[in-house]
């Protein structure tokens, strides 16, 4: 939480190239590594194709300023109990420097997976009104959304499950972080979700994710909802979420350049945490993969 980026732009020697030449550069981040379960994905990493020109960042540790330290000191994280937010929840549990509150739909059943003497709030993105998700992020400077609606709970109303979740749920919690005078907002999205704009509509990782409920296109439109709300804000996009430990380096790309990859959920979230307080990630789009042709390294924050 208190390291700070240093940006570099260089030319990657070792960018991936496409068929139309578009130039394409990658980006090495510090990488994590924890015992994780192992989950399946249908897409291969080595299916990663890059577009565009994307940022290259070099990622070096360093001691953020006072100021920055205490820009954000109480950080609420929606979807706590999900695997992608559990893991942000816990990681910001270890960092003293500030105090987090997971945002869950039941406190009770909550307690007995992360723990009865951790902060917890009752937060339904479906049911709750915008007058009582602000009221829920009251005193809150920074918010982690990594809520989103789950496929496997009800197949027949996949798609009215993701305009629920993953569209107005989260526009209404938008809404709330802007009347509870939230400072940050990180959201979890996905990479593709604009992929129509850039002709990836008949891409196998469009086709297969998009199958959900059309989750892409709800999640689209909540992306568009944060970036017009005034707030300072990071949309963290990933590719196929992993649940086991990384097994490869970090790889950053700019915004609409990604239509494959998978990630380490330990990695998604160190990237989150990170993008609360780095001024560099302010109103950015990280889309993030890992490369498998080069081994994790220890996640040391973003420094840009």
């Amino acid at each position: 939480m208190k390291l700070f980026f240093l940006l570099t732009l260089v030319a990657s020697a070792s960018a991936f190239v496409v068929p139309q030449n578009n130039a394409v550069q990658k980006t090495n981040l510090a990488a994590t590594s924890s015992d994780m379960e192992e989950e399946s994905n249908s897409v291969s990493r080595r299916d990663m194709l890059f577009t565009g020109l994307a940022t290259s960042l070099l990622f070096v540790p360093t001691t953020a300023s006072a100021e920055d330290a205490s820009a954000i000191k109480n950080v609420f994280v929606s979807g706590a109990t999900g695997q992608t937010g559990s893991r942000c929840f816990n990681k910001l549990l270890a960092d003293k420097s500030v105090s987090v509150v997971g945002g869950v739909r039941n406190v009770a059943k909550a307690s007995k997976s992360l723990g009865a003497n951790v902060s917890l709030k009752h937060l339904d993105v479906v049911e709750d009104s915008v007058d009582a998700l602000a009221s829920t992020l009251e005193g809150v400077d920074g918010l982690i959304i990594a809520s989103g609606f789950n496929p496997g709970k009800n197949l027949l109303r996949m798609a009215a499950a993701a305009h629920e979740v993953d569209n107005v749920g989260t526009c209404k919690l938008i809404d709330a972080a802007k009347k509870a005078g939230v400072k940050k907002v990180v959201l979890v999205s996905s990479i593709l979700t604009n992929g129509r704009a850039w002709g990836q509509e008949e891409s196998p990782g469009f086709k297969i994710t998009n199958a959900f409920g059309n989750s892409l296109d709800e999640k689209l439109e909540s992306e568009l909802y944060l970036r017009k709300s005034g707030l300072d804000y990071t949309i963290v996009r990933p590719g196929g979420l992993q649940a086991k430990a990384p097994v490869g380096e970090l790889l950053i790309s700019g915004e609409d350049t990604l239509n494959s990859g998978e990630i380490s959920r330990d990695l998604v979230a160190d990237v989150c945490i990170a993008s609360l307080t780095d001024p560099k990630a302010t109103k950015k789009v990280l889309e993030i993969i890992e490369d498998e042709g080069k081994p994790p390294k220890v996640f040391n924050g973003l420094v840009m």
